[in-house]
């Protein structure tokens, strides 16, 4: 019990956010997720985030550990690719037909997010510039050097999304 303890005031102490579960709140306070936990995003006006072989939810956190000759893989990968909207004419990023580990990651590199940028303009009625501008605002590179590969956080920028405004056309 005190080591325990003597963690949480650590934590606490040295990095709050994180101890508390890197909490995101939307513009009245009410908290709307982790950073660190992504979520389902699924209707067009929103960016998408990696499949996920776990639907999202943090208590079942895993891969699928279907091997590729595994008919069920190829079934979901083709099923992604049409939801994506791929065609051939622009590759689709690997990290959009492809779960993660823990079928949790909370990022999509921003070559993900820009595939994605024009179905998210047009849901929201504005033009791709102005999505591309709030997508170079929020890309990151949480390991440095050791992720030369910019990454969005899907949250943060689709609440982020929520403040652009609407062109008037």
């Amino acid at each position: 019990v005190l080591y325990g303890l003597a963690v949480l005031a650590f934590g606490q102490t040295v990095v709050p956010a994180r101890a508390c579960g890197s909490l995101v709140f939307n513009e009245r306070g009410e908290p709307v997720g982790s950073e660190l936990i992504a979520q389902g995003f699924a209707r067009p006006e929103y960016f998408w985030p990696r499949p996920s072989a776990v639907d999202y939810n943090a208590s079942s956190a895993g891969g699928s550990n279907l091997s590729p000759t595994n008919p069920e893989l190829r079934s979901r990968a083709r099923g992604i690719l049409a939801k994506m909207g791929a065609d051939g004419r622009q590759p689709l990023p690997a990290d959009l037909a492809t779960a993660s580990g823990s079928g949790l990651d909370p990022h999509i590199t921003l070559a993900a997010a820009k595939y994605q940028a024009g179905r998210v303009a047009a849901a929201r009625g504005v033009s791709v510039e102005a999505v591309l501008e709030l997508l170079g605002k929020n890309a990151l590179h949480p390991g440095g050097v050791l992720t030369p590969e910019p990454v969005v956080n899907v949250l943060r920028v689709n609440l982020a999304l929520n403040g652009l405004g609407k062109r008037d056309d």
